[in-house]
């Protein structure tokens, strides 16, 4: 997009950047590793009880070239002895088949995320 300032000199307005691709790798493998990522198929499923991490994986996946699907609340999860709260659920696909990221979650993943036991 170019902007006109004046007669004699242009600038070029770039969007602003979200998260790079490595960046955003890292963190899915992270929550591969902690069992809030799980593969399914060819999507990716988060969960999470933390509607800011929902944010972060959704910019996360875009950053990765895909695209969240849904997020859905699945149920509610007990905190302690007193407080529950809302566990929510994203399903996420990456375009490309053999992405790096599966190959990943099937050497440090598991096929259940950490709410399973507990939802």
């Amino acid at each position: 997009m170019l902007q006109i300032l004046n007669d004699q000199s242009l600038a070029i307005a770039t969007p602003p950047v979200g998260m790079l691709p490595p960046i955003a790798e890292k963190k899915v493998q992270s929550w591969i590793r902690s069992r809030h990522v799980i593969c399914s198929g060819n999507f990716f499923v988060f969960e999470t009880v933390d509607y800011g991490a929902l944010e972060r994986f959704t910019t996360s996946i875009r950053a990765l070239g895909g695209s969240v699907i849904s997020i859905d609340a699945i149920g509610k999860v007990w905190i302690g002895d007193h407080r529950q709260v809302v566990l929510h659920r994203a399903k996420a696909s990456l375009h490309t088949p053999h992405h790096d990221l599966k190959r990943y979650w099937i050497k440090y993943g598991s096929f259940k995320t950490r709410f399973d036991d507990q939802a």
